[in-house]
C-alpha cells in the first residue's frame, strides 16, 4: 500500500514494545498518537470509552492455553459479540454471584 505523501507504508508498530521518538524527542505512546490522531480528525480514534468521555479505560490481560481461547472465540462468535464482551460479561456475572 502506498500514501500519496509518505511512500510506503509499513506494518503497524507496537508502541508498547518500539520506541519512537517525536520530533521533540517525547517518546509516542498509543495514548499519544491516538491524541494527535483527535487533534488532526477533530475525533478520538478507537473504540469507545468504558470510563467515560474521552477518558481511557483500564485493561485487563491475561494468559490462556490454545484450547481456552478457541472455545472462547467459538463462544463469542455463537453470542454475536466480541471476546472482551465475552469477557466483560462473564466477568460482571461472577462478580456478581459472590
Amino acid at each position: 500500500m502506498r500514501s500519496k505523501r509518505y511512500g510506503k507504508v509499513g506494518p503497524d508498530v507496537d508502541l508498547d514494545r518500539e520506541v519512537v521518538r517525536l520530533p521533540s524527542g517525547e517518546r509516542l505512546t498509543r495514548q499519544r498518537a491516538n491524541e494527535i490522531a483527535a487533534e488532526i480528525t477533530g475525533r478520538p480514534l478507537g473504540r469507545p470509552s468504558l470510563s467515560g468521555h474521552r477518558k481511557p479505560s483500564p485493561a485487563v490481560s491475561f494468559r490462556v492455553d490454545p484450547d481456552t481461547l478457541a472455545r472462547v472465540q467459538a463462544e463469542a462468535e455463537r453470542e454475536g459479540v466480541t471476546v472482551s464482551q465475552l469477557a466483560r460479561h462473564a466477568l460482571d456475572e461472577f462478580l456478581a454471584a459472590r
